[in-house]
C-alpha cells in the first residue's frame, strides 16, 4: 500500500508543480493582493496555509513534537513557496514510511494546534491533507480569475 500511496502522492506533487508553473506566470503582486471575495486572503497565504496543513497534521503524529508554522507574512514569491513545499514532501515521506505497515489502526493523540485529544488513522489524515490542498487549489485558481487570469489546467490528469 505504501507504493500505492507514494504514486498517489507523486500525482499531487505534479498537479502542485502545474499550479506553480501558473503561479510563476503571474504577477508577484498579485500573488499577495488580497481578494475581497475570500476574507482578503491572497494566493501565497492560501499555499502557505495548505504546506501548514500537511506539516501540522502529518508531522506531530510522526514525531511527537511541536512543528513549526510558516507566515504568509514572511513569504513574498513561488521561489519561498517551493521551498517550503520540499520540507512538506519529506514530512509525507517519512510520514506514509513510519506507517507503511498499517494505514488503518487508529492513532489517539492530542495536536499542538487543537485543544482536544484526536482519534484517527493515518489514511484518514493523509486523505484530509491531500483533499485539502485540491479544495484550496481551486480557490487559488478562483482567486487568479478574479484578479484577471485565465486559470491554467492543474489538475493530476491535464489535458
Amino acid at each position: 500500500m505504501q507504493a500505492l500511496l507514494t504514486a498517489q502522492y507523486d500525482e499531487v506533487t505534479g498537479a502542485r508543480g502545474a499550479l506553480f508553473s501558473f503561479c510563476r506566470s503571474m504577477d508577484n503582486t498579485h500573488l499577495l493582493s488580497s481578494v475581497a471575495e475570500f476574507n482578503n486572503s491572497n494566493i501565497i497565504s492560501l499555499l502557505v496555509h495548505n504546506a501548514n496543513t500537511y506539516i501540522n497534521w502529518l508531522a506531530p503524529l510522526d514525531q511527537a513534537k511541536d512543528s513549526h508554522f510558516f507566515s504568509s507574512l514572511t513569504i513574498n514569491g513561488i521561489d519561498q513557496i517551493e521551498e517550503i513545499y520540499s520540507q512538506v514532501n519529506g514530512v509525507v515521506a517519512d510520514f506514509l514510511l513510519r506507517h507503511s505497515l498499517d494505514y488503518t489502526s487508529p492513532i489517539t493523540q492530542s495536536l499542538p494546534h487543537l485543544d482536544h485529544i484526536i482519534t484517527v488513522t493515518p489514511l484518514q489524515l493523509y486523505t484530509h491533507v491531500i483533499t485539502h490542498e485540491f479544495h484550496h487549489k481551486g480557490q487559488i485558481l478562483t482567486m487568479s480569475r478574479l484578479l484577471g487570469y485565465t486559470p491554467a489546467d492543474t489538475d493530476v490528469i491535464r489535458t
